[in-house]
């Protein structure tokens, strides 16, 4: 789904949003009812993508633990109601690329040592897999701008050798960038705007603001650290 660069978005006067950011947003870019619909949509073509392949989750911390978990929690549902039952694994890493909305040259990554749990030896892949699977890994994630992050990610990644990965992303921001990365699944194509919301942070602010939202000029001042 593609958000055009001219769309204007929804004026916040209709919706209902955390009294403390009033005067710190400029408008609605993402209604949260349209976040889980769009959600629920990805949910049912990763499952009809995996074929009987069970999953094992990295979630990349903060900005898309909301992401991941509404996903998981659609897969786990549609699992409930069919014939086949879907198991997943739910592993967690930490990226920082960001100081105030300024990308950081260097990226840190932490909680990479529990990445050694996707080794491709079949004894060794994640806690309670049969040697029998396919290790099918899909890290969510928030936003892929550049694909910096997501390059910088999956390449320390690959040394593992898990048998196969696939990314879902929540968002993904135009660029001009020839080399921009693309997700195997995403929910909606922005333009490259600074969206805060829906875990979706500005120096940790904003997390607890349902809709995906554009920040203003005033929000990033008073917030700035």
């Amino acid at each position: 789904m593609q958000i055009s660069d001219n769309w204007p978005g929804y004026s916040l006067d209709l919706f209902t949003y955390p009294q403390h950011y009033y005067g710190d947003l400029e408008y609605v870019l993402i209604p949260h009812g349209i976040i889980v619909d769009r959600t629920e949509r990805l949910a049912k073509d990763i499952v009809q993508d995996i074929g009987d392949n069970d999953i094992v989750v990295l979630c990349v911390l903060k900005g898309g633990y909301k992401f991941c978990a509404d996903l998981v929690e659609h897969i786990k549902n549609l699992s409930r109601n069919s014939e086949r039952f879907i198991s997943m694994k739910v592993e967690f890493v930490r990226l920082k690329s960001y100081h105030n909305d300024q990308s950081m040259q260097d990226m840190q990554i932490m909680g990479g040592d529990d990445l050694s749990k996707l080794t491709g030896k079949v004894y060794f892949l994640f806690p309670t897999f049969l040697c029998s699977l396919l290790l099918f890994v899909i890290f969510y994630k928030d936003i892929v701008g550049t694909g910096r992050t997501m390059k910088v990610l999956l390449n320390n990644i690959e040394k593992y050798k898990p048998k196969m990965i696939k990314v879902a992303s929540l968002l993904v921001k135009r660029t001009s960038r020839p080399d921009g990365y693309r997700p195997d699944y995403y929910g909606f194509e922005i333009p490259d705007l600074f969206v805060v919301g829906y875990a979706l942070d500005y120096n940790e602010h904003f997390r607890d603001l349902n809709h995906i939202c554009v920040i203003n000029d005033h929000g990033k001042a008073k917030y700035r650290v």
